[in-house]
């Protein structure tokens, strides 16, 4: 198709310079913890069509079983969440080495937060979102997220 739209429009062929095929992008691996299910089984379903490994919990404790044997790319994090809330999750997370520095966004429901909640959670280096959110900006928070994934090697 690309030789035909060149003919007709009198654009030269792109060069090929090898003919051995890129190696597929690693999939990225998405974490979401949400005690809601409606939320978090959404979530889950379309950052899957969009082609990520998607994983998910149901709270902060089966969230670090997660994160400890899973190590994913960037976490979805409800913050108001029984027993263990999102706050109490992300400074686990903060304290064990390999995740110091994992992406993660908080999303709440909770239009009325504390600016010195939405400080500590950014002290923390997570970005606060605000449900609901739309198909477009579910995908949009999953790729801000693994654009600032550090650039190191992955744990299996």
């Amino acid at each position: 198709m690309l030789a035909s739209y060149a003919r007709h429009y009198n654009c030269v062929r792109p060069c090929v310079t090898s003919t051995m095929p890129l190696a597929p992008a690693p999939i990225a691996r998405l974490l979401i913890v949400d005690d809601d299910d409606a939320t978090r089984e959404t979530f889950t379903r379309i950052l899957k069509l969009e082609g990520y490994e998607v994983r998910s919990a149901t709270n902060a404790e089966s969230g670090l079983r997660e994160i400890e044997s899973g190590y994913p790319d960037a976490v979805i994090l409800d913050l108001r969440m029984p027993f263990v809330n999102g706050l109490g999750l992300l400074y686990r997370l903060r304290a064990v080495q390999p995740h110091r520095h994992t992406p993660v966004v908080v999303v709440t429901g909770d239009q009325c937060l504390d600016d010195s909640v939405l400080a500590e959670l950014r002290d923390l280096g997570a970005d606060v979102r605000f449900k609901p959110l739309w198909i477009e900006d579910l995908v949009e928070v999953a790729q801000s997220l693994l654009r600032a994934r550090p650039t190191q090697p992955r744990l299996a």
